[in-house]
């Protein structure tokens, strides 16, 4: 009766991850063998790694990206001058603490939004808080929010978070507006955070996106001086995934209608 109460206590007080350790330790025997000071460590340790991966959890999902991808599933073998060394020393999320960028530049299809979004995945299990959003996108947003008074909130989204993505970068050139939103949105950023770019058109093209000499001048300065930036290319990989794909279930369905062939011999 006291367990109980004390565990009603313990979800009361929102220490589920303790609560949950405990009545692990009172299903265990062999946790009665250790001493007071051993058993209140461990009950320490289990509700420390819950409330960590609570918060990871919740940063991922307040990250909104698209997808989960992992950097420890990088292919490297697809021939796309994917630098090993470089996106090892990006993996461990120090760039983010430096508060630089990373630019990601190549044709479309050579993976660039997936390893965005694996570096991006990477800083949120390391504890950065992160926003993903496609270019498009996020400025029509903002145009719409312009509108009805709720700029500054995402304003305020865009700029505090630790680390910011921009996927697809560069599909057309920008109004006078948008080059305002993403001056005010990069020059509060600068030296405080960090970014991640994604896009088709190499990094000297983006001048004539920006569309306007001093506003580009003034951005670029602010992403591109301090940014570690890689240029890939090659064939699609979704285009050899396809390939891939379709020679598996020619094999799985050959593989099928031989093992339905009768053996030689077999009665019909």
């Amino acid at each position: 009766m006291m367990n109980q109460q004390t565990l009603d206590k313990l979800h009361a007080l929102r220490w589920f991850g303790l609560a949950e350790a405990w009545r692990k330790q009172m299903e265990n025997a062999e946790v009665a063998s250790l001493s007071f000071d051993e058993r209140f460590s461990l009950l320490v340790d289990q509700h420390w790694t819950w409330r960590e991966n609570e918060a990871m959890a919740r940063r991922l999902k307040r990250s909104k990206l698209d997808t989960e991808p992992c950097v420890e599933d990088i292919d490297f073998r697809h021939p796309r001058g994917l630098d090993r060394s470089l996106m090892r020393t990006l993996s461990n999320s120090q760039w983010v603490v430096q508060h630089h960028s990373v630019l990601f530049t190549g044709p479309t299809g050579i993976g660039k939004s997936w390893l965005a979004c694996a570096l991006a995945h990477k800083a949120c299990r390391d504890g950065y808080t992160v926003h993903y959003t496609r270019v498009p996108r996020l400025f029509a947003e903002l145009e719409l929010q312009h509108g009805d008074g709720r700029f500054h909130r995402l304003f305020r989204t865009l700029t505090k978070v630790d680390l910011l993505i921009l996927d697809d970068w560069g599909s057309e050139r920008l109004s006078a507006s948008q080059r305002r939103d993403l001056m005010e949105i990069i020059e509060e950023r600068h030296g405080r955070c960090s970014a991640l770019i994604t896009s088709q058109l190499p990094v000297e093209a983006w001048h004539e996106v920006i569309a306007e000499p001093t506003f580009a001048d003034a951005i670029l300065d602010r992403i591109v001086h301090n940014a570690y930036r890689l240029s890939l290319n090659g064939p699609s990989m979704r285009k050899i995934q396809s390939a891939r794909t379709a020679e598996a279930e020619l094999q799985s369905a050959a593989a099928t209608a031989s093992n339905a062939r009768p053996a030689k011999g077999a009665r019909k």
